[in-house]
């Protein structure tokens, strides 16, 4: 049984650097500074168990206004698995999220588990990697992401995004070791995309467009900007066939992959325009 010294409490910003850590211990590559824009999507959003003053578990809940929010982060230390620790975070993070529609990126082993909280699966994300670097497109209306007015940028992005991530968006564009480019046709923004810097190489997420060729120029107009031959990863809904090709068409090879599930109504999202998934963190 679940020891009484157990106690489960919302992270500090401090805590949430320390749960970056340990997804990085775990093998999941988070960007360089993800911290900084996790904790202001929702302060109070991530939870620490901890046991005797020693934090042993760690799951996001995070508020996107009041219908729809997103879990992420679940981790226990290894040698507290399987002892009801893990399951009472889930419980509390739930109970944050009551009432909304809840989406999360899980691995494939987990989904008969949370399909026993409610969760249908959607379909499923796949990382692809490849290198970085290349030439710049040419010819292309490519513009820094800077230029654009902000509320610009928010109704175009809403569309993809079941809730109001407004404070996310404004920290996730933003530098330090990110670069955030749109792309405009005929002087109409048509997509926008972000490189970011990671533990190991660059990802890029999102990358939204409203046609195939634009998101390609976008990728590639990224992809310059990372080191030639650094790691680069780009996370694509399978559901995606245009994402799947565009991947593949630059040799990039698949490295992992989750099952997007939702609990509640299931969001309609533009799939034909989303050639990248902002993170399996946040949604």
């Amino acid at each position: 049984m679940p020891n009484h010294r157990f106690i489960i409490r919302a992270m500090t910003r401090q805590h949430v650097d320390f749960a970056i850590d340990w997804a990085a211990a775990e093998g999941w590559n988070p960007g360089l500074t993800d911290a900084d824009c996790f904790h202001v999507a929702d302060p109070d959003g991530f939870l620490i168990g901890v046991l005797d003053e020693e934090p042993i578990a760690a799951l996001s809940a995070v508020r996107y206004g009041d219908r729809f929010g997103f879990l992420g982060f679940y981790l226990v230390r290894p040698e507290y698995r399987g002892q009801g620790y893990g399951l009472q975070l889930w419980d509390a993070g739930l109970a944050r999220l009551e009432s909304r529609t809840i989406g999360l990126d899980g691995v494939l082993a987990q989904q008969s588990n949370y399909q026993k909280s409610g969760f249908q699966l959607a379909y499923r994300n796949i990382r692809y990697q490849g290198s970085g670097g290349g030439p710049v497109p040419g010819g292309a209306e490519i513009i820094p992401l800077s230029a654009l007015g902000f509320d610009v940028l928010c109704a175009y992005d809403q569309p993809f995004f079941p809730g109001d991530r407004r404070q996310f968006l404004q920290c996730w564009v933003a530098p330090p070791h990110r670069i955030a480019l749109g792309i405009q046709h005929q002087g109409q923004f048509v997509g926008y995309g972000v490189l970011r810097a990671c533990r190991s190489g660059f990802k890029i997420g999102p990358l939204f467009a409203d046609r195939a060729e634009w998101a390609e120029t976008l990728f590639l107009a990224l992809k310059a900007q990372a080191p030639a031959g650094a790691p680069l990863y780009l996370d694509i809904p399978e559901v995606n066939p245009a994402a799947v090709a565009l991947a593949e068409r630059h040799g990039m090879t698949v490295v992992f992959e989750t099952a997007r599930m939702y609990r509640g109504q299931v969001p309609e999202l533009p799939i034909s325009r989303l050639f990248g998934v902002t993170s399996f963190e946040l949604g």
